[in-house]
C-alpha cells in the first residue's frame, strides 16, 4: 500500500478550499491515505483527521503570545507523525505562519511539499518569499497576478484560479437564496458576518450590531441575517446580540450558511478576509471592518506596504468598497457606510467590475490543482 499525502489546513477558508480538491486527488490515488489537520468540510471530502484545523486559528501578535505553546505542540507532532509515515507529499493549506516551518523540516528531510494559496507577500512582509523558496517544491496560487511574483524568485508555481470562483454562481438569486433560509423579508437585508475566529468575533461584534442598531433607525423594517461558523461562534455571537435588543428582535442567526446570507442580501457587513471575495463573487456591494487588539493591530500597521487590505479593492487596484479599521471600525460610520452600500445594490458599474473579478479567477481549479500535484508527487 502507498502512503498517501498529508494536509494541514489551519483555517475555515483553507478547510473549505482543500474540501473542493482533496476528493479529486484522493480518486487519482485511490486506496492511498489522506491524512493530516483540517475541517469538517476536509473531513466529509475524506479526510482523516489528526487535530480539527480550529486549534489553529488564532490571529495577530498577541493571540499567537497566547496559545503558543499548544502550536509549537502540535506543529512538533505534525512533523514527527509525517516524517514516520514518510508520504507522497505534504500539503500546507494557507497558515503560512504555521505550515512554512513544517514545510521547511520536510523538505530538508526529502519529502516533497506543496503549499496550496500563496502567503500574501503582495499585501506585507514580502522578506518571506525567501522562506517559501526554502520550503516549498511548488505552489498552488488563486490570484493571477501571484505568478510573476513566483517566476521571478524561481519558485515552481501553477495558476489554479480560485475554487470560490466556480462554487459561487456568476448570476446569484437572491430570491431563492431567501427562500432556502426562510426568510420573508419586505425591508433591507443585511448580511452581517463579525468572523469565524473566536477573538474576531469579540472585536468586530460589538461595532457591527452597534451598527446594525443605527440601521434601524435609518429604516425600521430592516432584517440582519448572521452567519455563525459553528456552535461556539453561535454561543458567542448570542451573547453580543443580547447587548442589542432591537437587533436581535430583527435578526435572523444561522449555523453555517455564510454563501446563503451573503446571496440572500441586498448588502454586506463583514470582517476582511476571504468573506471580501466571497461578497464580491456574489456581487454584493459591502463594507469591510475589523478591529484588534491594539498592540496586534499597530504591529499588523507598520508591516502594510499596501493601501488596501480587502481582496476586493487589492484585485481591483482600486477602492471599490470602503474599509474601516482598528480606529475607524466603529458603529456610527459603519452604519452610514452600510446604508450607502445598500443604495449600490443595482450600481451597474460596482456589479461590472465584480463580475471581471469573477471571470478573471474562473478556472477548473480541481483538475488544475490535481494535475500540478501529480506533477510533484508523481
Amino acid at each position: 500500500m502507498a502512503k498517501g499525502i498529508a494536509w494541514l489546513a489551519g483555517e475555515t477558508s483553507g478547510d473549505y478550499i482543500a474540501s473542493l480538491v482533496l476528493p479529486h486527488v484522493s480518486a487519482l490515488y485511490e486506496g492511498e491515505r489522506m491524512f493530516g489537520i483540517g475541517g469538517e468540510k476536509m473531513v466529509q471530502a475524506g479526510l482523516e483527521a489528526w487535530h480539527p484545523s480550529s486549534e489553529l486559528a488564532v490571529r495577530g501578535y498577541v493571540e499567537v503570545l497566547q496559545r503558543l505553546p499548544r502550536l509549537l505542540m502540535l506543529q512538533k507532532e505534525m512533523k514527527k507523525r509525517v516524517l514516520d509515515i514518510n508520504p507522497r507529499a505534504f500539503i500546507g493549506v494557507d497558515a503560512p505562519d504555521f505550515n512554512l516551518g513544517i514545510e521547511t523540516f520536510l523538505r530538508e528531510r526529502g519529502i516533497k511539499t506543496i503549499h496550496f494559496v500563496c502567503p500574501s507577500i503582495w499585501a506585507w512582509r514580502p522578506e518571506r518569499i525567501h522562506t517559501i523558496k526554502k520550503a516549498v517544491d511548488h505552489m498552488l496560487l488563486v490570484f493571477p497576478f501571484e505568478k510573476e511574483l513566483m517566476d521571478k524568485a524561481g519558485i515552481d508555481s501553477t495558476y489554479i484560479g480560485h475554487p470560490l470562483a466556480r462554487e459561487i454562481p456568476m448570476e446569484p438569486d437572491k430570491m431563492a437564496a431567501r427562500e432556502r433560509l426562510g426568510l420573508d423579508v419586505t425591508g433591507p437585508l443585511f448580511a452581517v458576518m463579525p468572523g469565524s475566529r473566536q477573538a474576531e468575533v469579540a472585536w468586530c461584534s460589538p461595532h457591527f450590531f452597534g451598527a446594525c442598531d443605527r440601521i434601524l433607525d435609518f429604516d425600521r423594517t430592516s432584517h440582519f441575517v448572521v452567519p455563525a461558523a459553528d456552535a461556539d461562534r453561535e454561543a458567542q455571537i448570542v451573547k453580543f446580540l443580547d447587548q442589542f435588543p432591537r437587533v436581535k428582535a430583527a435578526t435572523t442567526l444561522v449555523r453555517g450558511k455564510s454563501h446563503d446570507a451573503m446571496e440572500a442580501s441586498d448588502a454586506v457587513l463583514l470582517a476582511s478576509g476571504t468573506a471580501a471575495l466571497e461578497a464580491a463573487l456574489f456581487k454584493r456591494p459591502m463594507v469591510v471592518g475589523y478591529a484588534m487588539p491594539g498592540f496586534t493591530g499597530i504591529m499588523m500597521q507598520k508591516k502594510g506596504i499596501i493601501n488596501y487590505v480587502s481582496l476586493p479593492n487589492i484585485l481591483a487596484g482600486e477602492l471599490l468598497v470602503p474599509e474601516l479599521l482598528q480606529y475607524y471600525c466603529r458603529a456610527e460610520p459603519l452604519a452610514f457606510q452600510l446604508w450607502e452600500a445598500y443604495q449600490k445594490r443595482n450600481d451597474a458599474r460596482l456589479m461590472d467590475r465584480f463580475t471581471q473579478m469573477h471571470d478573471s479567477l474562473l478556472r477548473d481549479t480541481p483538475s488544475l490543482a490535481t494535475e500540478a500535484i501529480k506533477g510533484v508527487c508523481g
